[in-house]
């Protein structure tokens, strides 16, 4: 009895990871990432570039790989995420190496005393900077047309 309780328990997360990897999932170069700071209760939403090193209070946070599911499918994202604790005159430690999922954030979840890191979406890059139009010249003081103030 005790098995079949345990196969039940795993099945949300087979469905999830089935389909996440069933889908033609799309990659993306960027993670939006949401932290927690469980001890000022500060949350913050911040990209990470997939390859980059981002750094969320005391944890350097490294994204490996960013997807997110196409349109016309259930929306999904998924990142492969390595974190780890650099706290100043400490040896790194990672805390996390893993697959995280937008749609169930505690199924794979950093287990951290001070933070929570939960991914949100990917993304693609911010589209580029147009540059900006020069400014449309000014008339020269006097040679204005209309009403003149009084």
């Amino acid at each position: 009895m005790r098995l079949a309780g345990g196969l039940f328990a795993t099945a949300p997360l087979i469905g999830i990871v089935a389909a996440a990897l069933a889908a033609d999932m799309i990659e993306e170069p960027t993670a939006l990432l949401q932290g927690l700071d469980k001890t000022t209760a500060r949350v913050s939403k911040f990209e990470a570039p997939v390859g980059a090193e981002v750094h969320f209070g005391t944890l350097s946070i490294l994204v490996r790989n960013c997807q997110r599911a196409p349109p016309e499918a259930t929306p999904e994202n998924a990142a492969f995420l390595e974190i780890f604790d650099t706290r100043p005159g400490e040896q790194r430690e990672k805390l996390f190496s893993g697959w995280m999922f937008s749609s169930s954030p505690a199924l794979s979840a950093l287990e951290h005393p001070v933070y929570d890191v939960n991914l949100l979406e990917c993304k693609g890059a911010p589209p580029p900077t147009s540059p900006s139009a020069p400014p449309a010249p000014t008339a020269p003081p006097g040679n204005t047309r209309g009403k003149s103030a009084r």
